[in-house]
């Protein structure tokens, strides 16, 4: 049993090793998210609202009045849950209007659509057909356009781009069957022959979105470990891979609760030789371009998120009011009313966020990881619990089917088709445990930079007294700041009272999150990993705080472009009140929790000592 513990932990710290040097090692922007945990409010990258300009806006309005009119004539999507099929007439469709290049540069033949023109694309399509929206999100946001427009070399861009921009697929293969979000164990392999010329690639990728019918895929392959002070180094590179070469297969279309559509699959390679022209980025820098491609990738999960949330908020509204129980229209029941209410405030914070993130990636001038995987983490939970509001509010209406609807005379609304295909977003891309995990990371990166070096036995005893005194002066004006501090807040356009008071408590709760972040780090040091209650706690903490920033400063944006409407403000305060309590919740959860007790039956439970429950069922 020691025995197996202690290759258990070998093996963590190898996966964390790989992982840590995954990252994105220095922040070269400022970060509003990075720069909250720390207790520094920065409100002027939030303040005011970074809106789109009317020139990208017109751009963004001319294509989508176009994408929406081929949708509505050429796509049914509930036949494509029903049947599992893309219609080929739909695809080349697709490609004619240029959505495989809306990301691409014109240069070669793309549309070069802003990101945030691009999340409207990709939230309109989500609001019709989930299948589809992921279809194109796979091909552009993590497949191999991304990487290969920030890393690819001009002879790979001048190969490949023009061949998506026409419509060619591509799909992105990094999951394998038992290595997941732990890159260490990833077993395919890229072995180099002829002198270095050419690699032989072996493995399998598994959960390959777009991978069955992709001309082209990046592939993350384990290539020869280099020596750094006697010791190996896991070497992960990624390669650009063409399906017609040989030793390519599609083992396996694999089905889903949802998203009936796509063509996401097993794919095995067999001495599949590519050669070392197509490596991306260089060797051994595989997961750091898939990290890098996601921060900004992962932005259309929330999008369609978004966009779903919207049309969700459309189904309940036109039902609730037309639907007549106990004398008056359903919506006007208490019951109903308040999940309503909450649903349409959510939604305008998930808004809120969205632009907001992808605004900052057209400045180019924000390190957006962590607003990014706020984003993805709070809007796919956000939109699960919307679209179960719209199931229940629909009643038997939302568990039926929109063919069954239809085929007995009622109107095809898809709400059970939502639910299902919104499932899956809180899991791809970085599942919500793994999004916490990696905010939590990324929040104490300052922290770490200024400890690990004292703590390590790598570092010699004059670095030590070195970093040792720079983190003490650090600290001695860090800590008392985050108890006695000025308020940032400098005040903006549209910033009414009703939303300074939530204003003043961001602010106040980015110093106590700081307190408590760096207390916790404190008190269980390098323990503090293992205790994911407490990182997740207080990732929940700041993740509200972001959505009630982006909410207020939105808010204040729109109120100012008219105000006579008073309904963003309005939005704003109901979900900032509720975003309050569940902070102030979380909070009192770090000192008073059944964090032991929870744990302790779970190992029980894994350990079977509770399989007395499981009796009467057919196993």
């Amino acid at each position: 049993m020691e025995l197996l513990k202690g290759k258990d932990n070998v093996e963590k710290a190898k996966s964390l090793e790989v992982a840590e040097e995954a990252r994105e090692e220095s922040w070269k922007y400022p970060s509003f998210v990075g720069d909250m945990f720390g207790g520094r409010m920065r409100w002027d990258i939030l303040f005011p609202y970074p809106e789109q300009g009317d020139a990208d806006k017109k751009i963004g309005d001319e294509f989508l009045a176009r994408l929406e009119k081929f949708l509505r004539t050429n796509l049914d999507p509930d036949a494509v849950d029903r049947t599992g099929i893309i219609p080929d007439p739909v695809m080349k469709g697709l490609a004619e209007l240029g959505c495989f290049g809306m990301k691409i540069p014109k240069e070669y033949g793309g549309l070069e659509l802003s990101q945030i023109n691009y999340n409207r694309a990709v939230g309109l399509v989500a609001s019709y057909c989930g299948s589809t929206a992921v279809l194109l999100s796979a091909h552009q946001s993590i497949g191999v356009p991304q990487p290969l427009k920030f890393l690819g070399t001009p002879e790979q861009k001048k190969k490949y781009l023009p061949l998506f921009a026409k419509g060619a697929i591509s799909a992105f293969a990094l999951t394998e069957p038992d290595a997941g979000s732990d890159p260490a164990k990833m077993a395919a392999t890229a072995t180099p022959i002829e002198n270095g010329d050419t690699y032989l690639i072996n493995g399998e990728k598994l959960w390959c979105t777009n991978g069955n019918i992709a001309d082209v895929l990046i592939v993350m392959a384990k290539t020869p470990p280099k020596i750094v002070n006697g010791k190996e180094k896991t070497q992960i590179t990624a390669f650009i891979v063409e399906k017609g070469m040989p030793g390519f297969e599609v083992v396996h279309r694999c089905m889903f609760m949802g998203l009936k559509g796509i063509q996401n699959g097993l794919i095995r390679f067999t001495n599949v030789k590519v050669p070392k022209e197509n490596i991306i980025g260089g060797l051994g820098r595989g997961l750091k371009i898939a990290l890098v491609t996601l921060n900004i990738g992962r932005l259309t999960v929330p999008a369609a998120c978004a966009a779903m949330a919207r049309k969700s908020l459309v189904i309940v509204r036109e039902w609730s009011k037309k639907r007549v129980q106990w004398g008056q229209p359903v919506g006007y029941h208490e019951a109903i009313t308040a999940k309503i209410s909450l649903m349409t405030a959510t939604t305008f914070a998930m808004d809120s966020m969205t632009w907001f993130c992808s605004a900052l990636v057209d400045q180019a001038k924000v390190d957006i990881r962590l607003e990014a995987a706020m984003a993805k983490l709070f809007c796919t939970e956000a939109a699960w619990r919307i679209a179960d509001d719209t199931v229940q509010i629909r009643g038997g209406r939302g568990y039926e089917t929109a063919d069954s609807l239809k085929g007995r005379g009622e109107e095809p609304i898809a709400a059970e088709r939502f639910l299902r295909d919104t499932r899956i977003n809180l899991i791809i891309e970085g599942t919500s445990e793994i999004m916490h995990l990696f905010i939590a990371r990324e929040a104490m990166d300052p922290h770490l930079r200024r400890i690990l070096p004292i703590l390590s036995s790598k570092t010699g005893f004059p670095e030590k007294m070195k970093k040792l005194f720079e983190a003490g002066f650090y600290y001695t004006s860090w800590y008392p700041s985050q108890w006695i501090y000025l308020d940032r807040w400098k005040g903006s356009a549209g910033v009414s009272s009703r939303l300074k008071r939530h204003i003043r408590f961001i602010e106040k709760m980015s110093h106590r999150l700081a307190r408590g972040l760096f207390h916790a780090m404190v008190k269980h040091q390098q323990g503090l990993e293992k205790r994911q209650q407490i990182l997740f706690r207080f990732v929940n903490i700041g993740t509200d705080l972001f959505a009630m920033a982006a909410a207020c400063s939105r808010a204040a944006s729109l109120t100012v472009r008219n105000p006579q409407d008073r309904g963003p403000e309005e939005l704003a305060d109901l979900f900032c009140h509720e975003a309050t309590f569940r902070i102030q919740r979380e909070f009192k959860s770090q000192r008073q929790n059944n964090d032991k007790m929870i744990y302790g039956i779970g190992r029980k439970m894994l350990e079977g000592k509770y399989r007395w429950l499981e009796t009467g069922i057919i196993r």
